[in-house]
């Protein structure tokens, strides 16, 4: 029997604010962070809790790692030093692009003025791993560690790689999630090319007048232990990881199948993995980019993996209060799962106004709604997210009973 594994901390930093219940408290009240077209993360600070010297010595998106880290192991106990043996603690961080800014910094240092200029910090600042090398050497972290990359479901493949870990026996805890800050110059005239950008500005998942993604910055990160070994050192659990399954399309590079065929797996593959059926699931937090392809391709594999639960369950998009925060979209989205389930409500899908043919699903348009449960048992989430190049990663969500 693998072992199971508990969430005791959260972490966050997003365009609605610094702080893991900012995220969900204002969210939940139907507030967006999304302003002129962007989701930035103009309340962030990093020298809150490093210096200038060593916010200097780390990209945005490693910044972004660092604060949320903070948070999560603060909320889980561990400021004073790890719990566990260093060894049995480990790092997976998701990104999909990693320290783009520095790398267009010193591109344009390169041209500009020449290769003399450019930093010798450079390629350690730019690497992928960057974020996960750097959460480990600040906390002292010596298990398994390293970077994810898999576009817009590098995140969620974090945690759920992290989860396998603990029930696989190779950690005891394990520190997760992911981070992204790719709002740069090239990033953004790249996305726009693709004609993945709204041209109006505006993140309407599901709805008709959809017309493409905001892109967002920011961060998410969760604290995962072994049950056992959370109790026995009195740790607050938050929810559990209950199942997780990835697949892929082997589709198209940017296009999602449009039947959702390997998504509908995906969802099919995390409920089985916690031994649940469709009616189980209380809440959705869907990918729900707001782009046509996607938001129609995730309502058909909804209907295909939960037949018809898919309409009588609540399903929202995080993205209609952010923006798209691309490789960190999937543990931002985790971390609001989660606490969405503590307070057992569905926050609102914001913008959704105009249904759209065939998108017939319950999107919870205008304000959070409390979720419906009559069975006794904590509520149960499932977290989408799917990324360029056909990746599906489904994470199925526990909250902790009440008197955890």
């Amino acid at each position: 029997m693998s072992r199971r594994v508990v969430i005791t901390g959260v972490g966050a930093v997003t365009p609605l604010g610094v702080g893991a219940r900012t995220l969900h408290e204002r969210w939940s009240a139907g507030a967006c962070g999304i302003e002129d077209g962007e989701g930035v993360c103009a309340d962030f600070d990093p020298t809150a809790v490093m210096s200038t010297k060593e916010a200097r010595r780390a990209d945005r998106f490693t910044q972004f790692a660092i604060v949320a880290c903070d948070e999560a192991l603060a909320e889980a106990g561990w400021e004073d030093g790890l719990p566990y043996e260093a060894e049995r603690v480990g790092c997976f961080l998701g990104t999909g692009i990693g320290g783009i800014g520095t790398l267009e910094a010193n591109h344009q240092e390169l041209l500009e003025r020449g290769p003399g200029r450019v930093s010798p910090l450079a390629v350690p600042l730019m690497m992928g791993n960057a974020g996960a090398a750097a959460l480990s050497m600040r906390y002292g972290l010596r298990g398994q560690t390293y970077g994810l990359v898999s576009a817009c479901a590098a995140g969620a493949h974090a945690v759920g790689a992290a989860a396998r870990t603990i029930q696989a026996g190779d950690a005891d805890a394990m520190v997760t999630g992911g981070s992204e800050a790719a709002l740069t110059p090239l990033a953004q005239a790249a996305f726009a090319a693709l004609d993945a950008i709204s041209n109006e500005g505006i993140s309407r998942p599901f709805d008709a007048r959809r017309d493409g993604f905001i892109m967002g910055e920011g961060a998410g990160v969760l604290v995962l232990e072994e049950e056992e070994a959370a109790r026995a050192r009195g740790a607050t659990v938050l929810g559990e990881v209950l199942g997780y399954a990835a697949t892929s399309d082997a589709y198209h590079l940017t296009a999602p199948e449009p039947r959702g065929s390997g998504a509908a797996a995906a969802l099919r593959g995390a409920l089985r993995d916690a031994g649940l059926e469709p009616g189980d699931v209380d809440y959705v937090n869907a990918h729900g980019t707001s782009t046509p392809l996607n938001d129609r391709s995730e309502t058909n594999a909804l209907k295909a993996a939960l037949g018809d639960h898919a309409y009588k369950v609540p399903v929202s998009s995080t993205k209609s209060a952010i923006g798209h925060l691309l490789g960190a979209a999937g543990a931002v989205e985790a971390v609001a799962t989660i606490l969405a389930l503590r307070d057992a409500i569905a926050p609102p899908t914001i913008g959704y106004e105009e249904p759209d043919e065939g998108l017939d699903l319950d999107y919870v348009p205008g304000s959070a709604r409390p979720l419906e449960l009559d069975n006794g048992r904590p509520p149960i989430a499932l977290s989408d997210s799917f990324g360029f190049g056909g990746h599906n990663v489904v994470l199925c969500l526990q909250a902790a009973p009440a008197d955890s």
